[in-house]
């Protein structure tokens, strides 16, 4: 590709990040997946944006399945290409009322990745702990101030249902203990309030009484490290996986098992679906949905295990 068309995936990108709050992850996704696009182009001498059509993203979406990539990834893939093109195209609109002859490295009229569609992605079920389970785990003796802080962040982690971004940008401000909630920045920078439980609160006043003397005067994170600065992303990661093996929890425990042990144990309570939603922040209620398998599956086991017609004989 020209030099001044790769410089148009950088531009995007900015864009993306000012005007559309994207995240640091999500950046991060865009920039690898585009970078896999200009390779693309580049084995194929294709040198400027405009000449890409319809064809040769289809062609890019199956050699990238050839190479291995999952349905899904590919599928995360074209949203990449699908939101550039579709600001290239903005911004040949752009020039054109302002009656500016567009340039070629911006004359893209339409979008060549709107009708092409990844191989369909085998849906998951997302992994949970049972109560049973999340019992064993939270049930951490008492210890120093870390052991404190890393019991606050589970306790948290399990009674709000947040994800790990939300959980480590959360600031001191953010929790009202007399309001028994905390005020989370989830995907795209929407703001949320969600609940706090009784032992999530408890953990955390614990938690707020032993941060006073670690935290750095100005640092404003809820959660910070023995440098007394916010925690990050993988130190989480870390001091859960520990206590998991600490606690004998015998199958792999990350942070986003809170998140689907919290919406599915609601729904097996039975939370309604929509709540539910709220709660997590999902945008789309049939992400949410997916957790009503997850009830079904555990309402069945009950029933093979309880129903005289369902129990197999000895």
């Amino acid at each position: 590709m020209k030099a001044a068309a790769v410089d148009r995936v950088a531009q995007f990108r900015r864009y993306m990040t000012v005007e559309r709050n994207l995240s640091a992850h999500t950046d991060s996704n865009y920039a690898r997946d585009l970078a896999a696009l200009i390779k693309f182009c580049d084995a194929h001498k294709i040198d400027d944006w405009s000449v890409v059509d319809s064809q040769h993203i289809r062609m890019f979406a199956a050699q990238s399945h050839a190479k291995g990539l999952a349905g899904r990834s590919i599928q995360r893939r074209l949203s990449a290409v699908r939101s550039f093109f579709e600001y290239l195209v903005h911004e040949t609109r752009v020039q054109e009322l302002a009656r500016e002859r567009p340039t070629d490295l911006i004359n893209v009229k339409r979008n060549p990745a709107i009708d092409v569609r990844a191989p369909k992605a085998r849906r998951r079920l997302p992994e949970t702990l049972d109560t049973d389970q999340m019992a064993s785990l939270l049930e951490i003796p008492a210890g120093d101030s870390f052991v404190t802080r890393d019991r606050a962040i589970m306790e948290l982690l399990y009674s709000s249902g947040l994800r790990l971004a939300e959980l480590v940008g959360l600031d001191v401000v953010g929790l009202d203990l007399a309001d028994r909630t905390v005020t989370v920045l989830g995907k795209g920078r929407k703001s949320r309030i969600v609940p706090v439980g009784k032992e999530a609160l408890s953990a955390l006043q614990q938690w707020l009484r032993e941060r006073t003397g670690i935290a750095k005067p100005g640092e404003t994170a809820l959660f910070v490290g023995r440098t007394g600065e916010r925690l990050g992303r993988r130190a989480v990661q870390t001091r859960v996986a520990y206590w998991a093996r600490r606690q004998g929890v015998s199958v792999r425990v990350y942070p986003h098992l809170f998140r689907h042990s919290f919406a599915s144990h609601l729904l097996e309570s039975g939370g309604d679906l929509r709540g539910v939603q709220e709660l997590l922040g999902h945008a789309d209620i049939a992400t949410t949905q997916i957790y009503t398998h997850l009830d079904f599956q555990h309402l069945a086991r009950i029933y093979d295990k309880t129903h005289p017609r369902a129990r197999k004989k000895a």
